[in-house]
């Protein structure tokens, strides 16, 4: 047998490489912050500092003025048995990988923060959410309301004392009168008085089980209230009852079910994170090139289905979308051994090597990617040149960058708003930073902006999958370790706190993970994209029509399982 050759491992392109900085400097926060901070606190990830809850806005307000601090994240709400915590969990969007956790601790029986709402138009749902499920109040919030649970829901799940046996009384609503004189569009000093339109929650175009409470004027959007909640099963509790070794990792196949495998690298992260696990290069490639098919499966989905929500077309444009979606399906069917819940990430590497023959495999790769642009050229023939799209997408459902980024919103949202933004490039993992191809973004703005960026990132991906698979097909036989030598049982310290994220589909999905020394997480917390994304939804369709505002939801390309978890 012939030896094999050794491959050469691509270099990094200093322009692509520009924007990886080194991580925050903590000396200059700590004088930033020394009038506020009462300790310093460690997390794995970041700098943390512990405030007062009458201080968050005020630091929050300094952090992101004098220290550039654009991007709030995530927040995480927990009880310990002495106190609550709200830890808000910040970084800027220009430079990823500095980071800076803000530790809210609150007294047992008093557990009330300050709104950062104020100053975060994000923190709105995080705070909702984190008094829906944790019992966290949040002071000056606009709307302090549940937003997962029926608002005749007793006791917050996710407390401690929270009986789970306990019966629970759901009452239906009164019907109230569509029409609303209090609803009436500001300023308007006509007779005619605005209507409520229920969208959902049963209903195609609203991509899941989603309830949008839309008041009209005339055949204007005056208000939209997206009424989430529907599908919630309590994944971080369930997070939470597993073990770090092998019951977390298929969880996250449930969230974004539409492109899942990248679901499983934001839980392996955050976990290897933690108990400090090396993954093998050659895992890293495999990691890379799995995922990358992943989000081509996300990015037809949504192509296919925006086409029917916006103009009706089932025949040719999303036929066609599904038809390049099922070859990526058999690819990572032949990969997993799954079609749709794949598991294939496992802590330190993944579950087992390309499929054999591997000649075969890499062949039926390579004849898909030679085959995409053309397909990529009938997308654009049959979707971004046709008229009737055309009118129902450029100029509506407008989300400037600067409102997006005060939303939080990620991934294509943020992209096609022109904020380059991306976590493969910007916070590094995986083989990304050894690879040759492009962050794509649009200056739109527009529901238009958003489909361009999806279509054009399917291409960036099949340049990062042709690399892996050269990487791959010349790897030597004998370096080629899929997982690291990772323990049967994990127990981290007692105590360990991390907040890791990944690019899936969607934008940044990020987990949260605090251990308390057993096998399992003491706090598991979710960050979705598509949760921060469908809050922006108001800012895009006020001033528009009914149907700009279901192409404004298509565009924004959510998925239920990834809102409410």
């Amino acid at each position: 047998m012939s030896e094999t050759p050794q491959r050469e491992r691509p270099s990094i392109d200093p322009e692509y490489d520009h924007r990886r900085t080194e991580s925050v400097d903590e000396a200059e926060l700590e004088a930033l912050l020394s009038e506020y901070a009462l300790r310093r606190d460690e997390h794995e990830n970041a700098p943390a500092f512990v405030i007062r809850p009458d201080d968050v806005q005020e630091v929050l307000g300094l952090l992101r003025d004098e220290a550039g601090f654009d991007h709030l994240s995530c927040l995480t709400a927990q009880e310990y048995e002495d106190r609550y915590e709200s830890i808000l969990h910040l970084t800027k969007y220009d430079e990823r990988q500095h980071e800076v956790s803000l530790v809210v601790q609150l007294p047992q029986g008093d557990p009330v923060a300050q709104s950062a709402e104020p100053v975060f138009r994000t923190a709105d749902w995080h705070e909702r959410e984190a008094y829906d499920l944790v019992g966290i109040e949040y002071e000056g919030h606009p709307d302090p309301r549940r937003i997962l649970l029926p608002d005749s829901w007793q006791g917050h799940p996710l407390s401690l004392d929270y009986d789970q046996e306990k019966p629970q009384v759901v009452k239906f609503a009164e019907h109230r009168n569509p029409l609303e004189d209090d609803r009436r569009v500001e300023g308007d000093e006509s007779e005619s008085d605005t209507m409520l339109l229920n969208i959902g929650p049963h209903h195609p175009a609203t991509h899941g089980v989603l309830h949008l409470k839309t008041i009209l004027d005339g055949e204007t959007v005056a208000d939209v209230d997206p009424d989430v909640g529907y599908l919630h099963r309590c994944e971080e509790q369930m997070c939470q009852d597993g073990t770090y070794r092998h019951q977390i990792i298929p969880y996250a196949d449930r969230w974004d079910y539409t492109s899942n495998l990248p679901n499983e690298w934001a839980v392996a992260r955050a976990i290897e994170d933690l108990a400090d696990i090396e993954v093998p290069e050659y895992a890293q490639v495999l990691r890379t090139m799995s995922t990358e098919f992943a989000r081509m499966l996300g990015h037809f989905l949504a192509l296919g289905t925006f086409a029917l929500d916006v103009y009706g077309e089932f025949t040719a444009i999303f036929q066609y979308a599904f038809r390049d979606r099922e070859v990526v399906q058999d690819i990572l069917e032949d990969l997993t051994g799954q079609r749709m819940m794949f598991y294939y990430f496992r802590l330190g590497g993944v579950a087992w090597d390309l499929p054999r023959p591997r000649e075969e495999f890499i062949e039926k790769c390579r004849d898909f990617l030679d085959e995409l642009p053309a397909k990529v050229d009938e997308y654009h023939d049959l979707i971004v040149t046709n008229e009737i799209f055309r009118m129902r997408t450029v100029d509506t459902g407008i989300l400037e960058p600067e409102v997006a980024k005060d939303y939080g919103c990620t991934g294509p949202v943020a992209r096609g708003s022109g904020i380059d933004y991306d976590l493969r490039r910007d916070d590094p993992y995986g083989y990304y930073e050894n690879l040759e191809w492009d962050v794509v973004t649009r200056d739109g703005c527009d529901n238009h902006a958003r489909v361009l960026c999806r279509i054009e990132e399917v291409e960036e991906s099949a340049k990062i999958i042709e690399q892996c698979l050269d990487l791959l097909e010349d790897w030597p036989e004998d370096e080629r370790e899929v997982q690291s030598n990772v323990p049967r049982t994990l127990k981290p310290d007692a105590g360990k706190e991390t907040y890791r994220a990944v690019e899936i589909a969607k934008g940044e999905l990020g987990v949260y993970i605090r251990s308390d020394g057993t096998n399992s997480p003491a706090r598991f917390k979710i960050r979705s994209p598509c949760f921060h994304n469908l809050s922006a939804l108001p800012e895009m369709s006020e001033g528009e029509y009914v149907p700009d505002l279901v192409a404004s939801l298509g565009s924004l390309d959510i998925v239920l399982g990834s809102v409410d978890r």
